[in-house]
């Protein structure tokens, strides 16, 4: 067997207590031993969890480009009508938005921030998190900005309806 260490540790009194009554004295610290290799042993390493981690990524990143790559030959579609916009909202905020872009259709920031009684910052941030959750999940955004006039609006989110359920 390997060469042995000295360790001090510093147990709370109630714990201490329960090792003098469980262990006999000669045998506390081969016990002690045995517990910490064993907890060790249910332990990961760092190393381990950083290759895995960092193969997790590489896995998810190619994953998005196999479904890149199966947008672009339109193999991988999504079923126009199909899709409830509410499941890209995870809170009261994020359904208010789109309760109002369902109803109006289409939206600019200070109106939402109006509708939802909360500042255009935070309505802005919303927007483009919906925007982003929606086209990594379906492949298409649900909701677009759109800079130009259009339909009677400037600088304006717009709800893709032809993804919406009806």
């Amino acid at each position: 067997m390997s060469e042995h260490r000295v360790v001090t540790v510093k147990l709370p009194e109630e714990v201490y207590q329960e090792m003098v009554l469980r262990i006999p004295e000669g045998d506390r610290s081969s016990w002690l031993r045995e517990a910490i290799a064993e907890k060790l042993q249910k332990t990961p390493k760092p190393d381990t969890l950083l290759a895995l981690q960092g193969r997790m990524a590489k896995i998810e990143e190619e994953f998005g480009q196999i479904r890149k790559y199966l947008e672009d030959l339109e193999i991988l579609t999504f079923q126009h009508g199909k899709i409830n916009p509410h499941q890209f909202g995870s809170d009261e905020v994020d359904h208010k938005i789109i309760e109002y872009l369902l109803h109006y259709k289409s939206a600019t920031t200070p109106e939402l921030a109006e509708y939802a009684k909360t500042n255009r910052w935070l309505i802005l941030n919303r927007l483009q998190k919906i925007e982003k959750n929606s086209k990594k999940q379906v492949g298409k955004s649900i909701i677009e900005y759109y800079a130009g006039e259009r339909g009677g609006k400037k600088k304006a989110w717009w709800l893709d309806e032809e993804l919406i359920q009806e």
